[in-house]
Parts: structure tokens; sequence; C-alpha cells
């Protein structure tokens, strides 16, 4: 009898573990086909200029030559290295519709002169909030997202995990089906290195 309860116990616990892995994977920003051979894992805080650099220069042709023909499955991680990245962040997940956070997410990144400038984080908030107005955020909701303390710390806890596997020392860190990527942030020389895993 005691036993049975044991494993009956041991079921629910593995379980729980299991929907609990697979919720945390869920929250991870991603595109492309979860049954893809290639997996590009880029961790980024929004106000790293580098970032912005590979999402503006390499994002958008890996989307076009890889990601929309379901070989390659890209996940952005946030690694928020101070509050208006973290604060960004919380914004672009504000929206409920995966491709209009990659919208969001592409505008953040362009703009990212325009918003992450100063130190005044209310003036960076409305900064923020002008580029989600422009996918049809109204500002009641976004400010109720930036109030939110579970995304907060669903983010912040994902930074904390990130660090803890990868042991990541700046921004952007780029995985390439878990292998780092060290190479030039160019298109051409990243390309080379999908087609090697292709």
């Amino acid at each position: 009898m005691m036993r049975s309860i044991n494993k009956f116990i041991c079921k629910i616990f593995f379980l729980l573990l299991v929907f609990c892995s697979a919720n945390a994977e869920s929250r991870i920003l991603s595109i492309g086909s979860p049954d893809a051979n290639i997996t590009v894992k880029v961790f980024s805080s929004l106000t790293c200029p580098h970032c912005a650099s590979f999402h503006n220069e390499i994002f958008s042709n890996l989307k076009t030559d890889y990601i929309n023909k379901g070989l390659v499955k890209f996940e952005h991680h946030a690694f928020p290295l101070d509050l208006a990245a973290l604060n960004a962040e919380i914004i672009v997940r504000c929206n409920v519709n995966n491709d209009k956070k990659f919208i969001l997410l592409d505008k953040i990144y362009k703009k990212q002169n325009f918003w992450a400038v100063g130190s005044d984080i209310n003036k960076i908030n409305e900064l923020i909030k002008k580029i989600g107005a422009e996918i049809d955020l109204s500002s009641d909701k976004m400010e109720n997202c930036l109030k939110d303390e579970q995304v907060q710390d669903e983010i912040l806890n994902q930074r904390i995990e990130a660090q803890k596997k990868y042991k990541i020392k700046s921004t952007p860190t780029i995985m390439i089906n878990e292998k780092k990527y060290t190479g030039k942030i160019d298109y051409k020389e990243f390309k080379k290195v999908i087609e090697k895993n292709l």
C-alpha cells in the first residue's frame, strides 16, 4: 500500500516538473518550426547596441532565408542589463500575438537610439510606450504590464537561469545548436555556420 502511494506521489512530482519546465520554455520568445534542425538562441539586452546590430543585420535575413522555410527555430532570450532593458522586454511581452511580439522587438531594436537615452526611467518608459502604441497597444495596457511583478520575475529568472547554464559574460551571446557563436556580427559569416549545420 505504502509503495503504491509513493509511486503515485513520484508520478505527480514528475508531471509537475515536466509541466513547469514546459511552461518556462513557453515564456521564451521563439519563432520558426519546433522541428527545425537548427536552433539559434540569442541572449540579449534591449539597451545593448551590439544586440541591436545583431538583430538588425542578421535576424531579418535569417528570417527570410531560414526561419520562414522551417529550417531554423529562433529564440530571443531576455538578458536585461538595466531597468530600461527590463521594461522594454515587459512591453514586448505585453502583446498576446507572437508575430506582433517580434514586430515590436524589431521596432524596439531599430529605434534604440530614440528610447534608450538618459537616466530618467519615467521618460524612457514613455518613449517605449510610444513604440508600443505603433502596434496598437494602449497606454493603460502597457502601464498594467509594467506593474506586473510576475512578468518581471519571469524575465529576471530567465536571466539567472541563462547565467548559470551558459556562463554568459556579455551580450549578445549567440548559441547555434548549443554551441557558442564567436564570429563577427556579419550575415555572410553567420550564414556559413548555419549552412554547415543544415
